[in-house]
């Protein structure tokens, strides 16, 4: 009898149904469905083991495996029982193993019933181990194991692989430690770079048109999942001078500071390996590249009013300036001798998370105790942990995903590092987009009008307008709002026109819009937390003691803020409810605190954070532990997703 191991088919579906009903108990079996969706999916591998007699080849038992970047998950191994005991199911296992250690995979890993005592020796005798009890993992009362094989022994640190990426080697005279120099050529239709994992790809082709080499070597280095610079994202970002001027624009300051000495009214700067070859430059340089992330590049300015980009070029080695030459040699040495390219990865973890935090702001999203379980959270989900803070930009590529955990705002360095995490590859959560749409309330009120959602009579006052007789429509007492306030900061309320020229002469110093809106008193407002378009938890923010906001603010009191209760989302009034996740959504599928009001059984939308408090017995009173859990599971599934596998992690 010889057993044969191969890819399924349609035609096995019949085959692999009747396996789930005679293998399985009725909890545990796939429907047709499910067997259909894990024989045509391009992330699961479904094989079949085939006894060959003369000439019939009778199916007798099958696995599913899941297939990840860095592990394969076995779902399933079944054999007919009259087929048991032929070592059929020894060789589905073996396939397996085979097949990660060829893919250079370091581990397996899988799920087991607890009470199925001779299958978890089976599994203990190919060399797995248990790593952890499943309480009511496949029902109520029904425990399992998850057991891991580790594949290769490997030292607790293993650092990434750097390939510098180039037309022709032979031109590339630098020796570098622990970087490998590639053709574009070989990159694209050699295999060896096919199969590679947890690989770092420096582009420096001839060309980055559309359709040309260098377009490609970035493209199919994303499709590999290898980390590239340039991206595909860069590089259609250079072409665009509007957006190259608005990217700018967060460091304007910077680059009229740093360029103020120049006579003439043309510069060119030239960054290699995020340094300038000029020391004056070295600064802006370093910013520079945050945003415009390429090996080399060539930057141009002109002076008009006032010192603009007129184009961003990331260039080839052909075209480094061969005075340069010495300095490219030395910026590449340190560059790839920094931290952020032999940092470790520990082997029990799968992914790498970074929290930003501000251990200096007096108020922030989340207290030390809650952050202390997002990272616990994190560990048992998978995660190597790392609270990082704004001096560890250059950083960010070690990770794969990046949870921001101080106060976001668009004009300072949260939204940089969330959209150079994003323009990386990384998971964001808050991502850019959240970030532009959350922080202007002038957008905000936009949006919620144009879907018919309620909010508070608004107006938006222009300085021009104001002073030109604008008229108000909006009723007395007004709460007054600059644009990108937040946690009740830059708010004000006015009782007449009076105390309302007063604020506004402040307001109008700081921007040239002013949100008013008409003042509806309450005893506490409503904060539904959203996440996946999902509500999470939902609290009752009480005013402030004495006090019209839920922040005080101006008190010299150390109680600045009202008491809270929080309630299972399923005691919410079902409008309240409904409400804040059509809000949410409007703005993206990630992580929202939904601000409402419910004033004569009428629901009010006050305002949508794109960054909100998840603090110790507060937000987490109803849920615990599983409140940092699903969001951390969120996180997750998002890698998992942006990595073209399968999402398998719910609840």
């Amino acid at each position: 009898m010889k057993t044969i191991i191969r890819k399924a088919i349609h035609d096995d579906l019949k085959f692999l149904e009747k396996l789930e009903t005679t293998c399985f108990p009725k909890f545990q079996q796939n429907n047709m469905r499910s067997i259909r969706n894990s024989v045509t999916s391009e992330f699961q591998k479904v094989l079949i083991a085939e006894i060959k007699e003369g000439k019939i080849h009778k199916p007798a038992g099958s696995a599913t495996l899941f297939m990840y970047t860095r592990s394969i998950r076995i779902f399933s191994i079944a054999v007919l029982p009259e087929m048991q005991g032929k070592g059929i199911g020894k060789k589905l296992l073996d396939y397996a193993v085979n097949l990660a250690r060829t893919g250079k995979i370091n581990r397996i890993t899988l799920e087991v019933r607890k009470s199925e005592t001779s299958v978890v020796e089976f599994y203990k005798k190919a060399g797995f181990e248990l790593t952890e009890e499943l309480i009511d993992y496949y029902k109520e009362g029904e425990n399992g194991y998850r057991m891991v094989l580790k594949l290769v022994e490997k030292s607790d640190k293993q650092s990434l692989s750097n390939i510098i990426v180039v037309r022709n080697p032979k031109t590339w005279t630098m020796p570098i430690e622990g970087v490998k120099v590639v053709s574009s050529r070989a990159y694209v239709a050699d295999e060896t770079y096919q199969a590679l994992k947890n690989v770092r790809i420096f582009n420096l082709s001839n060309s980055y048109q559309y359709q040309k080499m260098g377009y490609y070597v970035s493209l199919l280095a994303a499709a590999r999942d290898h980390r590239v610079i340039p991206n595909i994202t860069s590089l259609h970002d250079f072409s665009s001078l509007s957006l190259i001027r608005s990217l700018s624009g967060y460091i304007d300051e910077d680059i009229q500071h740093s360029l103020k000495e120049v006579k003439s009214s043309k510069l060119s700067i030239y960054i290699y390996f995020s340094k300038s070859v000029e020391p004056q430059f070295r600064q802006l340089a370093q910013k520079l590249y945050h945003f415009f992330e390429a090996p080399l590049l060539q930057i141009d300015f002109a002076k008009s009013e006032k010192w603009l980009i007129q184009k961003v070029i990331p260039l080839s080695m052909k075209k480094v300036n061969p005075d340069h030459l010495e300095k490219v040699q030395e910026f590449a040495r340190d560059y790839f001798a920094k931290k952020r390219f032999n940092r470790p990865r520990f082997k029990n973890y799968k992914y790498d998370l970074a929290i930003l935090v501000n251990p200096k702001e007096p108020n922030p999203p989340s207290c030390p105790v809650a952050l202390q379980r997002f990272k616990k959270a994190a560990e048992k989900a998978g995660f190597y942990t790392e609270f990082i803070t704004k001096e560890d930009f250059n950083q960010l590529t070690e990770f794969d995903a990046l949870f921001i955990r101080e106060t976001t705002n668009v004009n300072n360095h949260t939204y940089q590092f969330s959209r150079a995490a994003y323009a990386e590859g990384l998971v964001v959560l808050d991502d850019p987009w959240s970030i532009l749409r959350c922080s202007n309330k002038i957008f905000q009120n936009e949006l919620l009008k144009q879907n018919k959602i309620k909010t508070p009579a608004t107006v938006v006052l222009s300085k021009i307008n104001y002073h030109s007789g604008q008229k108000i429509d909006v009723k007395f007492p007004l709460v007054l709002k600059q644009p990108d306030s937040a946690f009740s900061m830059g708010v004000e309320k006015v009782n007449n026109m009076e105390e309302l020229d007063e604020a506004l002469k402040r307001l109008f110093e700081i921007s040239d819009l002013v949100i008013a809106q008409e003042f509806m008193p309450s005893e506490f407002d409503w904060r539904i937390g959203v996440l996946d378009e999902a509500p999470l938890f939902a609290c009752k923010y009480y005013m402030a003691s004495n006090h019209w906001q839920v922040y005080n603010w101006k008190t010299e009191s150390k109680y600045k803020e009202g008491n809270s209760d929080t309630l299972l989302v399923e005691d919410v009034p079902e409008a309240v409810l409904k409400t804040a996740i059509k809000a949410a959504t409007l703005i993206g599928d990630g992580l929202y605190g939904i601000d409402l009001k419910m004033v004569n059984g009428e629901v009010y939308v006050i305002e949508i954070n794109d960054n909100p408090n998840i603090d110790s017995d507060i937000e987490d009173l109803v849920l615990k532990d599983k409140l940092y859990d699903k969001i951390i599971r969120s996180i997750f599934n998002r890698i998992e997703l942006n990595r073209n596998i399968a999402k398998y992690v719910t609840g």
